[in-house]
């Protein structure tokens, strides 16, 4: 089977070790940049033109397409959708996740736990936008922010006002969002595989960090999630319809608080944490999708024909 990993960095850990277990697994592997994909739009033969030639021989792909880039990656996970090739995690999916406000909407509206979250168009009412997640410290989030990058904790309503105010100003859109104190800088990722937790460590913000992002320092350990941990990473993940995902969350005395699902999660901190090969589980889930493809269907026994023809006779006659 030939699989397709759409990555912008052949040389990442995540992209090397996906490349690494198809092979294991006795697939062909192949790393496109979804930038040079170049989209052949026509009447019943949609396409994709790489390097000078059409594509036609994938089976899946496995996308993972950064957060600068998500409008043409997902363009081209959704002409592979148009071509008829599975794929590990579909275009819209994505789409939800990248968008934080819209993501925890969903979440919301599916019952997933979060801490008290706040979004207002630039209105002037900044108090009462602090006070509805439960008042100073608050934590200030750019909805486009990634990696840690873009989030603020303002320590009292003052500095949150002032902070609010000056995204504002640059028309920078953000969420406000409850601090939760009990975390103590520390949250739980869960990497969830084809409706499967696979792997979860604890990340633990560096001294005086209060975000826990490895990319900010911090630092990741093996942990084993209670059954409303897990519940909570299953939940978040079906609501926003993804195959894969790494699930943010923080523990409160009210339970699991989902932070974030990423769609194109990093493999280095959670394989190096759990001693995990979740890049063999991520190939397998893949094939399987390319495999199902390619199923055809069994040729019915005439009892079962049978059957068909007689469900098909409206009922009365």
């Amino acid at each position: 089977m030939k699989l397709a990993i759409l990555s912008r960095e052949p040389k990442s850990y995540s992209t090397k070790r996906l490349v690494e277990a198809a092979l294991a697994q006795g697939h062909e592997a192949v790393v496109l940049d979804h930038l040079h994909c170049n989209l052949v739009l026509e009447k019943g033969q949609p396409g994709i033109i790489y390097q000078g030639e059409r594509l036609e021989d994938i089976d899946a792909i496995i996308p993972r397409i950064g957060a600068s880039v998500t409008f043409y990656g997902t363009a081209v996970v959704r002409q592979f959708e148009m071509m008829k090739v599975p794929t590990a995690v579909d275009s819209q999916a994505i789409v939800r996740s990248r968008d934080k406000l819209r993501s925890m909407q969903i979440l919301s509206r599916a019952g997933v736990g979060m801490p008290k979250t706040a979004f207002t168009n630039y209105s002037e009412d900044v108090p009462a936008m602090i006070n509805q997640v439960g008042g100073a410290p608050v934590i200030i989030k750019l909805l486009e922010g990634t990696q840690g990058l873009g989030v603020v904790l303002a320590e009292s309503a003052k500095a949150a006002q002032s902070v609010i105010e000056a995204f504002h100003n640059l028309k920078a859109r953000i969420i406000v969002q409850e601090f939760i104190a009990e975390s103590k800088g520390a949250d739980l990722r869960a990497f969830v595989v084809d409706g499967e937790v696979v792997g979860a460590m604890k990340r633990q913000g560096k001294e005086g960090e209060f975000r826990s992002n490895l990319h900010r320092g911090g630092s990741g350990t093996l942990v084993k999630l209670t059954r409303a941990e897990k519940a909570a990473a299953l939940l978040a993940t079906k609501a926003l319809g993804l195959g894969i995902a790494g699930v943010d969350m923080l523990q409160s005395l009210r339970g699991p608080l989902v932070l974030e699902v990423n769609s194109s999660p990093g493999l280095e901190g959670i394989e190096k944490a759990t001693n995990q090969d979740i890049a063999g589980r991520i190939i397998e889930y893949t094939a399987s999708l390319g495999g199902a493809k390619k199923a055809k269907p069994k040729p019915k026994k005439a009892a079962d024909r049978a059957v068909d023809a007689q469900s098909d006779v409206p009922a009365g006659t």
